[in-house]
């Protein structure tokens, strides 16, 4: 039995916002969403669409939603089957119309370059009744309804002045407004080829296009160097130890800031002694998130100044980012809290504009969940190993239980597969197939249920000691940057 607008419950209050500058959000109960850009108007229409058919979805009932963009404001019901049903619409435009009286032009208008045609004869008064409309299409999309207001009343054409064509029998000339055109070039050059026999030939003097291959990494260099309006955090996470968590937050960030140039902090969100401070360059100091958060106050006064975060931060120098690390205190026994999370994060997102969390083992910990809730962008790496795997599948699995913003994440995330290091034990051509093959078939067991997943090659680079781009084999760089391409895709 189908839901009648009247039965749906305005709990939770649902706004999808779409402006006419590019940007649009969603709102459930006072929390933001990005909806992710579109191209058009309508593209961003339906991308805030499937934001609330997923939260429809996680209630398992439908959802009322108010609607507001450029074209006008309504009331839609959104069922979790993707139907959508139009309770009100009210179009500004038409509204604009209806409400401005029009006025007859004392002067002579212009010369019209589209004519109206003559009115037929006057019909006889069984033909003068006007024929029944027809039924108005039922719109999949009703955002904004495909036909004119119900109660909008038809104006008969109105005579227009007779022009000189009318008179010579020659077509009026059309003339375009100058803001309709530009003398400058707007598709982008296609730059010569800079790698492999074709690069070759390009230095020798013979212009040669870019492959396939070297026009993708293009593509994810470019993705990789976009600026977004506002900070962007991303939670690198998954359940069990020695999942690659920390490799890929020294990765992303250092891929990250060195593309975008944007200010980039990797911060150790560990409810215990985290491994990033290992991994990476240490500074001239021992400070850590606990005397950031000491010092919030400081930091966040209009008057400090931007340097004064790298009192607390250890920037690494070749890779152009800086690191918070966890409180290394052996003797200490503070568990970073909920609020104390809050803190750190509007001190880090005012002087960042992007921020990749490195976490601990336990989803149940304050830190933990407190820092989902201000992700952005989640990252699941797991190494190919089933054990690990399962820790993967669990950690989503148990974001999309709790529904709403964590299921949301969940279903955006990016999952990096890294081909396992038991392969360094025995170099021989059958165990590298094995560890491919294995991380092959854990790529394509996640693939039906996130955004992307993208594999990473053994290297030995990334097993010990300090983690430098520069130190990676050349094929793990190129994978490293496709992680990273895939993540800012989602912002």
């Amino acid at each position: 039995m189908g839901t009648t607008p009247t039965e749906v419950m305005a709990f939770p209050n649902i706004r999808a916002i779409v402006r006419d500058n590019g940007t649009a959000e969603v709102v459930v109960a006072g929390n933001s969403r990005v909806v992710p850009a579109g191209d058009s108007v309508q593209e961003l229409r339906n991308n805030a669409l499937a934001l609330i058919v997923g939260e429809a979805q996680t209630l398992q009932r439908p959802v009322r939603v108010r609607i507001e963009d450029p074209e006008g404001h309504g009331e839609l019901i959104v069922h979790p089957d993707n139907r959508i049903e139009s309770v009100s619409y009210d179009p500004r435009q038409s509204r604009r119309r209806a409400e401005t009286p029009e006025t007859t032009p004392k002067a002579v208008a212009p010369a019209i370059i589209e004519t109206v045609p003559s009115p037929e004869p006057v019909a006889t008064s069984a033909e003068s009744a006007p024929a029944p409309a027809p039924a108005a299409p039922v719109d999949a999309r009703p955002w904004p309804p495909a036909t004119v207001a119900a109660d909008a009343v038809p104006v008969p054409p109105t005579p227009e002045p007779q022009t000189a064509a009318d008179v010579t029998g020659e077509a009026a000339p059309t003339r375009r407004s100058l803001k309709e055109t530009s003398f400058l070039v707007s598709a982008p050059v296609l730059e010569p080829a800079t790698q492999g026999w074709r690069g070759t030939l390009t230095r020798l003097g013979f212009r040669m296009d870019p492959s396939e291959e070297e026009l993708t990494e293009r593509k994810d260099v470019r993705t990789v160097s976009q600026h977004w309006p506002g900070p962007r955090t991303i939670a690198v996470v998954n359940r069990k130890g020695g999942a690659n968590k920390t490799p890929t937050v020294v990765m992303l960030s250092a891929i990250l800031a060195r593309y975008s140039g944007a200010a980039t902090v990797a911060w150790d969100n560990n409810e215990s002694q985290g491994t990033l401070g290992w991994r990476t360059e240490k500074g001239s100091h021992d400070r850590s998130v606990l005397d950031l958060i000491d010092s919030s106050t400081e930091l966040l006064s209009p008057s400090t100044n931007a340097a004064e975060i790298a009192k607390f931060v250890h920037h690494q120098t070749a890779d152009k980012f800086d690191v918070l690390r966890s409180d290394e205190n052996e003797e200490g026994d503070h568990e970073v809290t909920a609020e104390e999370v809050d803190i750190a994060h509007q001190v880090l997102t005012r002087y960042y504009r992007l921020v990749v969390m490195d976490s601990g083992n336990t989803a149940r910990a304050a830190n933990w969940r407190r820092m989902i809730d201000h992700t952005n962008q989640l990252v699941v790496p797991v190494t190919a190993i089933e054990d690990r795997a399962e820790a993967a599948r669990l950690t989503l699995q148990t974001l999309e239980s709790r529904g709403g913003h964590d299921a949301e994440l969940a279903r955006n995330a990016v999952v990096i597969v890294s081909e396992s290091t038991d392969a360094k034990r025995s170099m021989s051509g059958e165990a590298l197939k094995r560890a491919k093959d294995e991380a092959q078939r854990i790529a394509d067991g996640f693939a039906p249920f996130v955004r992307a997943v993208v594999r990473i090659p053994y290297d030995p680079a990334l097993v010990n000691g300090p983690i430098r781009y520069e130190a990676l084999q050349p094929a793990t760089q190129r994978a490293w940057l496709a992680a990273a391409a895939a993540v800012a895709a989602g912002f």
